[in-house]
């Protein structure tokens, strides 16, 4: 028996050794396929397995971005909502703290003192508050609502169907929604049998 290395010292052609650095797919057959023949069932690509992780990781961080966009919009909102109404209530508590002074003002128009140049301050005065958003209420004939007049005497007369302010005597204000005080009136209301 000669060995290939004596083979090839004595002049014959050495043994070939043949390598294939082809990589072979594990789910097919190195034998070839008849035409009957039932064909393997292919394995699931690794690819298609770490894809598939992906996707679900993918889909978990979408959501999870997506909740907290939502709760970031909500904190947001909720933070302009609670400026807004702390600019509000500021501003209310400021305003009702000028209402002495726009009653001070009434009752110096009532006796013909606002003349000359405090005619001019207190017409700019009002304009500066009206622009604020302050807003005075309560005229004669307005009906009597107990949430916005305050009555300081009341008569009955035929000459009304409901209870109704007769008379202003301090106006009620308000601004925006925020109601800063009411008016005073005299309330005239029908008689008693009507």
């Amino acid at each position: 028996m000669t060995r290939p290395s004596d083979t090839h010292r004595h002049g014959q052609r050495p043994l070939s050794i043949v390598r294939d650095s082809r990589r072979r797919d594990p789910g097919k057959s190195l034998e070839p396929q008849s035409h009957g023949a039932i064909e393997p069932v292919p394995q699931a690509d690794p690819a298609e397995g770490e894809a598939d992780v992906l996707r679900t990781q993918l889909r978990k961080r979408t959501a999870e971005l997506q909740r907290v966009t939502s709760e970031y919009d909500n904190y947001r909102k909720r933070v302009i909502r609670d400026r807004r109404a702390v600019g509000e209530t500021a501003m209310a508590n400021v305003l009702a703290g000028l209402l002495p002074v726009l009653d001070a003002i009434d009752q110096a128009r009532k006796q013909g003192e606002v003349t000359g140049g405090f005619q001019r301050v207190v017409e700019v005065l009002e304009a500066e508050l009206a622009a604020l958003g302050l807003r005075s209420f309560g005229t004669p004939g307005d009906p009597f609502d107990p949430a916005l007049y305050e009555a300081i005497s009341c008569t009955r007369s035929d000459r009304v169907e409901r209870p109704t302010c007769t008379a202003i005597l301090r106006p009620g204000y308000r601004v925006g929604d925020q109601f800063l005080r009411p008016a005073q009136a005299e309330v005239t209301e029908p008689p008693a049998g009507m």
